[in-house]
This record gives C-alpha cells, sequence and structure tokens, in this order.
C-alpha cells in the first residue's frame, strides 16, 4: 500500500516538471521569435529608411489601378488602310542559273510568298534558269505554297538557253517593259538575297514620300538597298560545344568597309531637299533593285538612261573584254541605274529607318575575302566533298516523298501550281526535253508523282 502511495506521488512529481519543461522551452521559443522579428525590423528600417512624408502618396501607392492599354492608332479618314502592301501588284525576276545556290534559294522563295498574306492582291514571281526542274523538287516546292495564296501567289519557271551564261541576268529587262501595266512595283534580285514583306513596304512608303518632297523631280532618285552578312569565324566549326564563338557575331556591310565612314563608305545625298535625312552608299551595288511603274516608264524616256534596252557592261578601253564597272550582273542590278554616266539616278536612303531596308546575303561568305587574298584552289570544278555520316540525315526530300507514298495523292484540279516555261531556242539537250516531257505529264495528272517519278531526285545529271 505505502509502496504504491510512493511510486503514485513520485509519478506526479514527474508530471509537473515536464510540464514545466514544456512550458519553459514555449516560452523560450516565443521569445526568441519577437526577439528575432524586432530585430530584423530595425535592420530593414536602417537599410531601408522609409520614404520622406508626402512621397508614400505619390509613387509608393500599393495595389494602385493597373496602367491604361495604348489607344489604337488613329487611322486616316482618307485611306482605307495604312499598310502600303494593301492592294499591291508585284512582279519579281530572279535569275537562278542552276541549283548550285539552292539551299539559299528556297529561303529566298519563301519570303517572297510571305506578301502574299501581307496585303498584296497579285505576287507573281519568275525565275530565269538554265536547267530544267525535275518533277519531284516542283512537287516539293508545291507543297510549300499556301493554299490561301492560290490567287495571289504564283511561281513560273522560264528556261533560258545555256548559252546565255552571265546575260541570264539581262531576261528580267524586257519582261519589266512587257508587263508595265500589270503591275505596280517591279523586283529583280540575284537568287542569294532575301527580302521581306518589310524590306518591300519600307521601300514602298520612302519611295511615295520621295514623290511627295520631289514632285516631278521624283524619277531621279530611289530607295536603295544595302546588303549585310553575320561574320562568323572562320576558322571555328559552330556545335554545341563552340556556340560561344558566336557571342560577338554581328551584321556587317562588308561591301562598304571604307574608312572614315562619312563620307567614303556613306555620304549625304547632295539635294537640299533631302539632306540629311537620306544618305547614299559611296558603292552602290545592290544585287537587286526595286521600282514602280512610274519610275520604270520614267527611266525609259530619261536622257542618257534608256533603262529599257539590254546592253553590255561597259569595258575598258583598251580591253573590252575587261569590265571597267562591274560585271554584267553588277551592270544590270545597279551600275547602268545609279551609274553618273549613265542613268544618273540618286541611290537615296532614309537615316531614320536605314535598317527596314538592309537584307541578307544568304551565302555569308564574302566577308571572309575582304582584305585577303582570295583562294582559288578549289574554283575549276574538280574537288570531291567528304559525305561520310550524312546519310543517315533526313533530308526534305526524302521526307516529302516517303509522304506521297504513305498517303493518297490529292490532285490539282485544275493544276495551280508551279509552271516551268521552255524558252530555249538553242543548245537543247536529252535532259532538257525528258524533263519538260516529265513536267507535262505531271500537270496533266493533276501534278501527281509516279513511283519512277519519286527515283529522279538527282538535281544534276548528265546532259
Amino acid at each position: 500500500m505505502n509502496r504504491h502511495r510512493h511510486r503514485g506521488s513520485a509519478e506526479g512529481v514527474s508530471q509537473f516538471w515536464k510540464s514545466k519543461l514544456v512550458l519553459g522551452a514555449a516560452t523560450f521559443l516565443l521569445g526568441c521569435f519577437v526577439s528575432t522579428t524586432f530585430l530584423l525590423g530595425f535592420v530593414l528600417s536602417v537599410q531601408h529608411p522609409p520614404p520622406p512624408k508626402g512621397i508614400m502618396d505619390q509613387h509608393f501607392i500599393v495595389n494602385e489601378p493597373p496602367l491604361p492599354l495604348p489607344e489604337a492608332p488613329v487611322v486616316n479618314e482618307n485611306s482605307s488602310s495604312n499598310n502600303p502592301l494593301d492592294g499591291l501588284r508585284i512582279l519579281i525576276a530572279i535569275a537562278a542559273y542552276d541549283f548550285s545556290q539552292l539551299p539559299h534559294f528556297e529561303e529566298v522563295l519563301d519570303a517572297y510568298q510571305d506578301l502574299c498574306v501581307t496585303g498584296a492582291s497579285k505576287v507573281d514571281l519568275v525565275i530565269h534558269a538554265t536547267v530544267a526542274y525535275p518533277v519531284t523538287l516542283i512537287d516539293l516546292l508545291n507543297s510549300r505554297l499556301l493554299p490561301v495564296c492560290q490567287d495571289v501567289f504564283s511561281i513560273t519557271i522560264v528556261l533560258k538557253s545555256p548559252s546565255l551564261r552571265l546575260h541570264l541576268v539581262d531576261c528580267h529587262r524586257p519582261m519589266f517593259y512587257e508587263k508595265i501595266d500589270d503591275y505596280d512595283l517591279f523586283i529583280y534580285t540575284e537568287d542569294d538575297i532575301r527580302v521581306t514583306p518589310r524590306t518591300v513596304a519600307a521601300y514602298v512608303s520612302e519611295t511615295n514620300k520621295i514623290k511627295e518632297l520631289k514632285h516631278d523631280q521624283a524619277s531621279n532618285f530611289n530607295i536603295g538597298i544595302v546588303r549585310y552578312e553575320y561574320n562568323y569565324p572562320s576558322n571555328v566549326v559552330i556545335d554545341d560545344k563552340t556556340r560561344h564563338a558566336t557571342q560577338n557575331v554581328t551584321r556587317v556591310y562588308w561591301e562598304h568597309g571604307q574608312y572614315p565612314v562619312f563620307p567614303k563608305a556613306v555620304d549625304a545625298v547632295p539635294d537640299d531637299t533631302l539632306s540629311p535625312a537620306y544618305i547614299h552608299m559611296r558603292n552602290h551595288h545592290q544585287g537587286m533593285f526595286l521600282a514602280t511603274s512610274d519610275l520604270l516608264k520614267a527611266w525609259k524616256e530619261k536622257p542618257g538612261c534608256e533603262f529599257d534596252k539590254v546592253r553590255d557592261r561597259p569595258g575598258l578601253k583598251n580591253r573590252p573584254s575587261q569590265p571597267a564597272e562591274g560585271t554584267q550582273r553588277v551592270w544590270m542590278s545597279s551600275q547602268m541605274l545609279y551609274g553618273g554616266r549613265h542613268c544618273n539616278v540618286q541611290q537615296v536612303i532614309p537615316v531614320e529607318s536605314f535598317g527596314t531596308l538592309t537584307v541578307l546575303h544568304l551565302p555569308n561568305k564574302n566577308y571572309r575575302r575582304v582584305g585577303h587574298f582570295r583562294n582559288r584552289t578549289f574554283s575549276d570544278g574538280t574537288e570531291s566533298f567528304d559525305k561520310a555520316g550524312f546519310s543517315s540525315l533526313l533530308t526534305a526530300m526524302r521526307l516529302h516523298l516517303e509522304t506521297r507514298k504513305k498517303f493518297t495523292q490529292q490532285p490539282r484540279s485544275p493544276y495551280n501550281g508551279i509552271r516551268m516555261v521552255d524558252d530555249v531556242n538553242r543548245g537543247r539537250s536529252p535532259l532538257l526535253e525528258r524533263r519538260m516531257g516529265e513536267y507535262q505529264a505531271y500537270v496533266d495528272r493533276g501534278g501527281i508523282l509516279t513511283e519512277e517519278d519519286m527515283m529522279k531526285i538527282d538535281l544534276v545529271e548528265p546532259r
């Protein structure tokens, strides 16, 4: 009995002290929390003192209402749209001799097709080529045409004799003047220059401004284009391990590296009305040009110009076979128009929107030879290229043809895809005859490839 009483008494004492210990620990932790909160508030108040009286109400209001959205731009009531491309009819001519520039040319075609969804009502693109396209390539390119653009955008391949050589660049000029009343804007370009709708819109807008500023003298000026490349390091192969090498890569205007920049590379336009808002490049080679129908008509009649007449580039006095002012392509794209001894049209580029009139030269190779001797070791066509490891890469053509085999081909009825026109009057070859026959059969089937067609994927075949 006594033993049990002592045991109960000891257990009560033990529970009493346990309760005291728990209560003490809780009190201690609460005290630590309060002290820490006080000290933290004191430190923050020292480091970030409250703003002076009055500022809180002005600049530090909590839960203030969100800023209002910008108001919609005011549209001129006299104009149905501010988009300079709306309703525009555009004819584009591209000189693409063979398939050596095809990787770049595919990007060029995609960029021009974008015009059909940016307001233009008609965009016809004509490719002047010397090699017939296989139907597999035409079918692949057809698959990239937007269905919603079929009534707006078209591509026509016009085949010319290979004997034209560098004079293939002349073919656009008579075509432009033959179609002078059918289009509002004309674009001639080489096959490796990427031109976006932004550039075309900028050209049209700035041309309208020049017309407002110069009135009857506007045809003496034309909005210019400047080409750029990216200065990738020439001794580095860019992959995941070397991508840091591109952190300082930037656009470069490799054709205009004269110093001091003003006035040796760029100069103010020698016209009081346009200077200093407009400048021009001292080297006015562009590789392309844009012109409205009104400008083309004016240049045809301009004394000393006769822009509609195709002629050879000037040669050296004692060696006429050597160019005095650039090759035939330089002559047809730029020098005839801007040269002081020829059409003498002043190139003008707006200072404030200079960047909208710059275009990417897709090969990205010319900057490498600036200031260096050009290495011609691999210029005779006999070199071979290592294709080891490339066979596993899925090409666009392989995927395209596998898709054609897997799914039932849908005919275009009537056929509304890319056209190829035989305009070769000499130097005809069996390859030309065969490919034109295959193309006509492809069209007659509504753009359907046969199994035999799908076996012929090589662009370059023996003539």
